[in-house]
This record gives C-alpha cells, structure tokens and sequence, in this order.
C-alpha cells in the first residue's frame, strides 16, 4: 500500500474524532474565558482538556506528515493545518467536515455544491466568530480604556466586523486584540465571497436555464406541421 492511500486511510479514520476533539477545545476554551469565577479545579480541567486536544492535533499532524514524505512540501501544501496547528483556535472550523463524513458513512446524497459553500460558509462563520468572540473578549475585559467590557459587546463587535459593517461603537485596545481583529477581518472577506461567489453562480445556472428553456420552446413553436 502506497503512501498516498495511508494517508487517505489516517484521514477517513481520524476525521470524527478530531473534529469532536476540536468541538471539546472550543467548550473547554469557553468554559475558561466565561466562567473565570469558577472554582480553580473546574479551570485546570478545562485547560487539561484544551492541552490534550492540542496533542491530538498535533500527533495527527505528525503523521500525516510522515505518511505524506513530502516534508516540507507537506507544510506548503497544508498551510491552513498549519496555521490551526499554531492558532488551535481555529482548529473547530474542522468541525464542518463532520456533515461530510455522515453522509459518506450513510451513503446518503450530499448537497449540491452551492448549497455546501452557503452551508459551510455559514457554519464556519458561526464557529469563527464564536472563537473570536471569546478570544477579543479574554484580551479586552479589564483593558484600560476598553470599551468592549462584556461578552455581548464581544459578540456585536464580531458581527459587525465578520460582515464588514465596522459600526464602530466597539473597538478593540489592546494589541493582542487589534491582532485577533486583523485576522476576523480577513476571513470574513474570504467567506462572505464565497457565499456571494456562490450565489451569484447559482443565479447564472438558473436564469441559463431559463433562457435554453424558453429557446427550446420557440424552436418547438415555429416548427411546420406535417404535410404543410
């Protein structure tokens, strides 16, 4: 057996686990950021478990390097692994792929294409801005001059930032959050194109529909009957 098909193998195995993995970093994270008035032996658990999902997702990472045998050709062909590697916050994006992996299991026809980005865009928004959300709101509260002081301010700045509205009335201070910021800033862009991407595309197959469609209709009507 081939590499390649190792590979593959590791990855169809590991998919569920690592992305329930990813969903239990995401809780222990906000159990962390959320409940800092919880006894201290609720907290170190929820950092032993933020620590030993960081370890899975890096066992995982190391062997799908060693399985691939590209090396560093490895990290240039999974820049986004990477990076979720370093920044385990956005590691729960992986979560998405579980719909993926359902379907297949079952057998069961997936989504058309423009449905999965509208479907994937959205969940990855939602998982995004949560993270963010809890992220900004760790470094911002207690901040002097913070105008972001609870979890809701955190959430409205996300919203407003994940759209690319900006209203403003929120802002980040603390350069820690102004970084958290740039980087919401960017993947909003990415998955609002995509969605709009998307959607347009879907419009131009409907109305190329409608257009052969009326096409094959006049066709049909200007044909000359039999014996005429």
């Amino acid at each position: 057996m081939d590499d390649d098909s190792r590979q593959a193998r590791w990855e169809r195995r590991t998919e569920v686990p690592l992305s329930l993995a990813s969903a239990l970093f995401l809780a222990a994270y906000a159990v962390l950021v959320l409940g800092h008035t919880l006894p201290a032996v609720w907290r170190q658990a929820c950092v032993a478990a933020m620590l030993a999902a960081w370890t899975l997702f890096g066992v995982d990472y190391a062997v799908r390097w060693g399985l691939s045998g590209q090396r560093l050709g490895f990290v240039r062909a999974h820049p986004v692994d990477t990076l979720a590697l370093l920044l385990p916050l956005l590691r729960p994006l992986r979560i998405v792929k579980v719909y993926e992996a359902v379907q297949r299991h079952r057998g069961e026809p997936r989504l058309s294409l423009h449905a999965r980005v509208v479907f994937y865009a959205g969940l990855s928004a939602a998982l995004l801005g949560f993270a963010g959300s809890l992220a900004v709101y760790q470094q911002e509260r207690g901040a002097p001059g913070a105008s972001i002081r609870t979890f809701g301010d955190s959430v409205w700045w996300t919203c407003t930032t994940l759209t690319t509205v900006g209203y403003g009335d929120v802002v980040p201070v603390t350069p820690m959050g102004r970084t958290i910021a740039s980087l919401l800033m960017v993947c909003g862009l990415a998955l609002l194109g995509a969605v709009t991407g998307s959607f347009s595309s879907w419009l131009l197959q409907v109305f190329a529909r409608e257009d052969e469609s009326d096409g094959n209709d006049g066709n049909r009507g200007r044909k000359r009957p039999p014996g005429s």
